[in-house]
């Protein structure tokens, strides 16, 4: 909602070039939504779902701050502030999110790297094998 409002603010304000920005992450944040929503993420296992949402939420805050500075500091008209403004609130609640997203990712990775292959013996099982 944060991203669709940034959207519209640089659509009416004199820093238009910046609406692409808040465009696309609106859109990449519906495309998860509805993910998320229609379980996407258990049919397509091959994504790695919390690694993307990871991604998403560090280059959002990153690109939020750059165009939020941009757009406070070069124009003047209120539009390109309202949209700074809520820029910074939505990078810090971008940030929020990238906190909460890696501790997820580090739960994720953590269940991934602690399944063992099976059919794969441990050496010891091998040389006791070999002693039969």
């Amino acid at each position: 909602v944060l991203s669709f409002i940034i959207f519209i603010c640089y659509i009416a304000s004199l820093a238009a070039s910046f609406m692409m920005a808040p465009l696309l992450e609106f859109l990449l944040a519906l495309f998860l939504f509805f993910a998320y929503a229609s379980k996407l993420n258990e049919k397509f296992k091959g994504v790695h779902w919390p690694l993307t949402d990871f991604l998403r939420c560090v280059t959002a805050a990153i690109i939020y701050f750059a165009i939020s500075i941009a757009a406070v500091s070069k124009y003047n008209d209120g539009a390109s502030k309202a949209a700074g403004v809520f820029g910074f609130a939505a990078t810090i609640v971008f940030a929020v999110d990238f906190y909460i997203t890696f501790n997820d990712l580090v739960t994720f990775l953590k269940q991934g790297s602690s399944d063992s292959p099976e059919g794969h013996k441990t050496e010891d099982e091998d040389s006791d094998s070999d002693s039969d």
